[in-house]
């Protein structure tokens, strides 16, 4: 698969305006590990490549199982997620594919056992973001493979 174009630097203010998003959901109280989580499933759920690499390898780099890496694509049956992180994962998917399934009331009043009214703006929030990225990875060819995770405190 060959690269359609480099979006970051066809558009520099788009991208940082894209990593504003992330740096706000650094700060914004959700669970970095839970945040990897649901980026990993919407990526899947989306067929990008690049981001179901990226997110695998900052989950490992975070220290996450690879039980609970390779079980995420059907985490319905697993039994190696909290509550809070199977709300957050039924969320995702409910919010990625919100053409489809508008978000049942069910799948909202779970997150909503869960989550704080703030915590699901930014669960939202995290879900809309991974989804551009998706977009922009998909729609440019953006090649899998070459990302690296950043080194941890315990890394380096």
């Amino acid at each position: 698969m060959n690269s359609r174009l480099h979006y970051v630097k066809a558009s520099p203010e788009g991208y940082q305006a894209m990593l504003g998003l992330e740096q706000f959901l650094q700060t914004s109280g959700l669970e970095p590990v839970l945040l990897h989580l649901i980026k990993l499933r919407a990526s899947q759920i989306n067929g990008c490549a690049y981001c179901v690499d990226m997110h695998w390898k900052d989950l490992r780099a975070a220290g996450e199982s690879e039980e609970r890496l390779y079980m995420l694509s059907a985490w319905h049956e697993a039994t190696v997620y909290s509550e809070r992180e199977r709300a957050a994962l039924a969320f995702t998917e409910a919010v990625t594919l919100v053409s489809e399934t508008h978000v049942p009331d069910a799948v909202y009043a779970e997150a909503k056992n869960h989550f704080s009214d703030t915590e699901l703006v930014n669960l939202t929030i995290a879900i809309a973001t991974i989804n551009a990225w998706n977009r922009l990875a998909i729609t440019f060819r953006t090649e899998p493979g070459k990302y690296h995770a950043p080194k941890t405190a315990a890394q380096k």
